[in-house]
């Protein structure tokens, strides 16, 4: 079996906001399999795992899991809904007018990433290269990035910091050193050597940072600017 062999693998997490085998769990796999050799690697988008006792929801997602998930899982490999285990106490894309538009809008930009994301997966078959990325590949040479857990780089050129707590609006993460663009209003950030930053991330805006530059940050602004999502 060659190294470059590409692998295709899947994580069933509980529907549930934690650690241990919840949303946050799906961005460590991610991680971690890109590690360890898996180049392609996806959740599915709400998690599966959900459990009730006598119809009684014990496990089940919330509308605002589901949505935040989809937002992670639009800067993966694999942009893919799930109706869960018990779908009938587990919140849905179709629950309603929102859910609905939500996945709309996380479609149009998982779409918009399509040329990107093909010399992603290029670079998986012939070297491979995992199409999610620790930030330890890119930065081998920054300390800080060692034991980042909750934020991923796709390829070279995005850096995502998901939206992983409950009602949280906001989200910490790390710029390795650089100028960083954030994709949502287009102000620039300078990292001369590396810094901690706070960001606004409301319902719909995640995390998302492109390095100055990029070609394909720049087509994914103006592409996501002709479909008003921008």
């Amino acid at each position: 079996m060659q190294a470059s062999l590409v692998l295709h693998g899947e994580r069933l997490q509980l529907q549930t906001w934690d650690e241990y085998d919840g949303i946050k769990t799906a961005v460590v796999g991610l991680l971690s399999g890109g590690m360890s050799g898996f180049s392609l690697l996806h959740s599915d988008t709400g998690g599966f795992d959900a459990a009730a006792f006598d119809k009684i929801p014990v496990i089940a997602r919330s509308k605002e899991l589901l949505m935040r998930w989809m937002e992670l899982n639009a800067f993966t490999v694999i942009f893919r809904t799930h109706d869960g285990l018990v779908p009938e106490i587990s919140a849905q894309i179709d629950t309603d007018k929102e859910t609905l538009s939500h996945l709309a809008r996380f479609g149009q930009v998982y779409k918009s990433l399509a040329a990107y994301r093909k010399t992603l997966v290029d670079q998986a078959a012939k070297v491979g290269y995992p199409v999610v990325r620790h930030l330890v590949l890119h930065y081998p040479d920054d300390p800080n990035v060692y034991n980042l857990r909750y934020q991923f780089m796709l390829g070279p050129d995005f850096l995502v910091a998901p939206v992983l707590d409950k009602g949280v609006k906001t989200v910490q993460l790390y710029l390795p050193a650089g100028e960083w663009i954030h994709l949502w209003t287009g102000a620039k950030f300078n990292s001369k050597q590396g810094k901690w930053i706070g960001v606004s991330a409301p319902l719909g805006k995640p995390g998302v940072f492109f390095r100055d530059g990029a070609v394909f940050g720049e087509q994914l602004v103006t592409q996501l600017k002709a479909l008003d999502v921008l």
